[in-house]
């Protein structure tokens, strides 16, 4: 049976799911005032983040297809660990986010999705998600005081 899944399909597939995903955020980031550049409204994110991400995707796209002409076509197997670590995580953030707080979600997000990537060790998953709750705290708890508890049970 011929694979889907070749490294010029991937990178379009991704591509053009950037791209889908970066118009969705501007169709919905424009129900919202935009505002200007001085006055930001709450439209103006959405949208911003959505064209990033547009503009991202259509140049992977672009590159898968000048890539495609120069290689042949590999066939990969298909990455079912990341799928599930990725899918997992973000299971992991909503309960823990919702009953644990802020550390234990973010510690989980980033260590399960570490583990996605077949060369990451335990170990350093570890020390990338520590690193990621520093950072978390300091930003979202600290600096823009977000209504998140850092532990939820307590």
């Amino acid at each position: 049976m011929r694979r889907l899944v070749t490294t010029s399909n991937r990178d379009y597939y991704g591509g053009a799911l950037m791209t889908a995903i970066g118009l969705g955020a501007i169709i919905q980031g424009r129900h919202y005032p935009i505002g200007t550049l001085s006055r930001m409204g709450p439209g103006f994110f959405p949208v911003a983040l959505g064209a990033i991400l547009t503009f991202t995707g259509l140049a992977i796209v672009v590159s898968a297809r000048f890539a495609a002409r120069q290689e042949e076509q590999k066939q990969l197997p298909a990455e079912w660990r990341g799928w599930f670590c990725i899918g997992l995580s973000i299971i992991a953030f909503v309960v823990l986010g919702k009953y644990g707080g802020l550390i234990p979600a973010t510690f989980a997000v980033v260590f399960i999705s570490a583990l996605a990537d077949r060369q990451n060790t335990i170990l350093s998953a570890a020390v990338l998600a520590l690193a990621t709750v520093a950072i978390c705290i300091v930003v979202f708890w600290w600096a823009l005081q977000m209504n998140f508890a850092l532990f939820g049970w307590g």
